[in-house]
């Protein structure tokens, strides 16, 4: 069936004409669903009609039953208990075609399926001529390793037009992938509206050039750049994903990573060291030394951006960064000094520490969670804190040691902005080369967790996250040939219950079943990397990257 990421189960069956039905969409196949599944079976009937031409009238499970030409969508309680509510069974025979989930995600996900057992055409938004419809006999099994299988997409070093946005979260709910990690703020461009501070948008949502390529070139286009979205436009993004049941976690990263917050508000900086009314949004990429002050009011200014960020988003996390924040601002600022000695800290780690505290306690008061990149296990970790491990699995394993939640998303394995391959075609060759090959390799678990007798550390990995950072990604084509067919393989890693041996994984069927995903991403409109190389139009000749020494 060539199922992409792979089902736990498949039973295959020879076709039947025996029974009342062949198993074939038709202009008079229905939809069928239980109550609590109409959301569903309205997303499959659009779908599909769309793909088809048919109509896929709705009908009760009682007339569903009657007629031999019907998909049925229904829960399953004991599927359910047994592997959650993302757990789905399929079956397809001569009778009909019966989708069950153990919970809406569930059924939703079985609807996914079917879709790719209909072929690459199901997938195109008119329908073609001579397409038959035929679905193959059997029935699958499947449920999910992990809970969080997310993807990061950066929306601030380049912002994406919401139409972009909506359409990437279509790509990677057809992947079974549930989490939208979305990094919206970054000293180079502020793309949340926040009502209360306009200038975070009038000013922070816009830079005057962008570098290209890698600093070390020092070439910029001098084209302004910028965009946001507003209050509403966020809404209509969460609703979106909600509906194809992928979670949306915002990033608002803090305290570094801020310059764009503080050329629309330069008192949110370090005033006593630097002249940050002098400052812009930034215009290069990399580590930026200019960060927020620790002052009563910049706690002040961001618990109001917060608030409005959580009326917007009703996600459990929400991500406030913490990573790569120089200390040399603070440790040069006697404003800075005073905090450390009033609040009786040791040092600037210890500083950054109490900063992301004390947001931990204000999001836990309020119901929600911080998650944050392992820089802010530096000086302490606060309390209900979850950690994206970035930096390799050191922080994830430290982390879940000392009983928090851990997302796994290391650079050296998932950081998909990193190049495909080696040699001069790639464009903007940046990082480790991760190939198609090594991404499916990638365990989000690792050993020393995995083999660990210390009370279910390995079980505090509550997933793994493939991220897309976008300095060298200017509009949706770049962010489809960097993501795509890595993300393919990246999400059969977070669902299917491969070996926990990635020598042991059977790579060749995964490239054999990949031959038969290819099409459906061509129907999709993906411009994936194809497996002999970039296109002409991918490449970006003389643009200078960051290889990997």
């Amino acid at each position: 069936m060539d199922l992409i990421p792979a089902p736990n189960r498949v039973q295959a069956r020879p076709d039947s004409e025996s029974g009342p039905w062949n198993p074939r969409l038709t202009p008079t196949t229905r939809i069928a669903a239980e109550d609590g599944a109409q959301g569903v079976a309205r997303w499959l009937r659009s779908e599909l009609a769309a793909a088809t031409g048919f109509t896929f009238d709705a009908c009760t499970l009682e007339e569903g039953r009657r007629s031999a030409r019907t998909i049925e969508l229904r829960f399953d309680p004991q599927l359910r208990a047994d592997r959650g509510r993302e757990a789905y069974a399929i079956s397809v025979n001569e009778y009909g075609v019966f989708l069950r989930g153990g919970g809406r995600p569930g059924l939703f996900y079985a609807a996914q399926t079917l879709r790719q057992l209909l072929g690459p055409q199901a997938y195109r938004r008119a329908p073609l001529p001579g397409a038959a419809w035929v679905l193959p006999m059997g029935e699958i099994q499947d449920a999910p390793r992990f809970g969080w299988r997310g993807v990061l997409l950066d929306v601030a070093r380049h912002f994406l037009p919401k139409s972009d946005v909506l359409r990437f979260i279509d790509l990677i709910a057809a992947h079974k992938l549930n989490v939208l990690h979305l990094h919206l703020t970054d000293d180079q461009g502020w793309r949340i509206e926040i009502e209360r501070h306009p200038r975070l948008t009038e000013v922070g949502a816009w830079r005057e050039r962008s570098m290209v390529g890698f600093r070390a070139a020092g070439r910029h286009d001098d084209r302004p750049h910028g965009g946001y979205y507003t209050r509403d436009d966020l809404r209509e993004i969460v609703a979106y994903a909600a509906k194809r049941h992928v979670t949306v976690v915002p990033e608002i990263d803090l305290p570094g990573h801020s310059q764009a917050a503080v050329a629309a508000y330069p008192e949110l900086g370090n005033t006593d060291v630097v002249d940050t009314a002098a400052l812009g949004v930034w215009t290069d990429w990399g580590i930026n030394p200019n960060v927020l002050n620790v002052s009563e009011e910049t706690l002040r200014f961001f618990e109001g951006v917060l608030e409005e960020v959580l009326e917007i988003f009703p996600s459990e996390y929400v991500h406030l960064g913490g990573d790569e924040c120089p200390k040399d601002q603070w440790r040069a600022s006697p404003a800075a000094q005073a905090r450390i000695k009033e609040l009786g800290l040791a040092d600037e780690d210890e500083l950054q520490s109490w900063f992301i505290r004390h947001f931990d306690r204000w999001l836990a008061d309020r119901g929600r969670r911080l998650i944050g990149w392992d820089e802010i296990l530096e000086g302490g970790l606060p309390p209900h804190a979850a950690v994206s491990s970035w930096r390799g699995y050191e922080g994830g394993v430290a982390a879940a040691r000392a009983g928090h939640a851990v997302v796994m998303c290391p650079e050296q394995h998932v950081y998909l902005d990193h190049r495909q391959a080696p040699g001069s075609d790639e464009p903007i060759p940046v990082g480790t080369v991760r190939t198609l090959e090594d991404v499916y390799r990638f365990e989000p678990v690792p050993p020393e967790l995995a083999e660990a007798e210390d009370g279910g550390a390995a079980a505090r990995v509550i997933g793994t996250q493939a991220n897309l950072w976008t300095e060298f990604m200017d509009d949706a084509r770049d962010v489809d040939y960097r993501a795509f067919p890595r993300l393919a393989a990246f999400a059969e890693v977070a669902w299917s219950d491969l070996p926990r041996d990635p020598a042991e994984r059977d790579y060749a069927d995964f490239e054999r079943r990949m031959a038969a995903h290819y099409p459906r991403l061509d129907a999709l409109g993906v411009d994936y990397r194809r497996p002999d190389g970039p296109r002409p139009w991918q490449r970006r000749p003389g643009v200078l990257g960051r290889p990997a020494d």
